[in-house]
């Protein structure tokens, strides 16, 4: 496989027919080896429109949502940005290339010691990676400009947007399947925050998300 020919047809094929139009998330997706962060076993499908399996139940995300999200985030090389679920490491990657700095954090130590080995190899260096229960924020001690959370909530709850600066954007995915929707809350002021739905998706939840009782009449 010419990976330079698929990671271009994945760009155009699937990323750019979805309304992604920003350069500068596009030439990132175009030249870093997205297939380096995919587990040997799925290498053949890096750039497929597709979720890849990872360990623990988790997927990397379709090319198309990363580059949505991305282009819905819209990090500055001035602005610090948070990851909830580092995955694959792919995502962290594509945070870095575009902001300043990158907390990334996950609950399995397997993901963030062979993410943090790839960026490492990449030559990527302003990603901080840490062992950590995405679901509790309690140990930051810090807001940032932006933040994704690569996993589904399957209710919305204002943890994230809360850790946002005023002009944050927070990237979450939140419902139950077979519905769920991607949202772009942005804080606004102090004790406000806007919030756009984005489109319709799947993705398995965050470990330790809150689940909504259900009542059965």
């Amino acid at each position: 496989m010419d990976t330079r020919i698929a990671r271009n047809q994945m760009v155009t094929q699937q990323v750019r027919a979805l309304d992604v139009v920003d350069a500068r998330v596009l030439e990132i997706l175009e030249t870093l080896p997205r297939d380096k962060f995919v587990p040997q076993l799925y290498r053949q499908l890096a750039f497929a429109d597709t979720e890849i399996p990872l360990p623990h139940g988790q997927v990397m995300m379709a090319p198309n949502v990363e580059g949505r999200m991305l282009q819905a985030l819209d990090p500055q090389p001035n602005e610090s940005a948070l990851e909830i679920g580092s995955g694959s490491g792919f995502v962290s990657a594509c945070l870095a290339k575009m902001a300043g700095e990158v907390l990334s954090v996950d609950i399995y130590p397997e993901f963030t010691v062979a993410a943090a080995k790839i960026l490492k190899g990449l030559g990527i260096r302003n990603v901080q990676l840490e062992t950590r229960d995405g679901t509790q924020l309690d140990w930051v001690g810090q807001r940032f400009d932006a933040i994704a959370v690569t996993g589904s909530l399957p209710a919305y709850q204002d943890t994230y947007a809360q850790h946002l600066n005023i002009g944050g954007r927070l990237f979450v995915i939140v419902g139950e399947a077979p519905v769920m929707e991607a949202l772009l809350v942005t804080r606004v002021s102090q004790d406000a925050w806007s919030r756009h739905s984005l489109f319709e998706t799947e993705l398995p939840a965050l470990v330790n998300a809150v689940i909504p009782q259900h009542f059965i009449f």
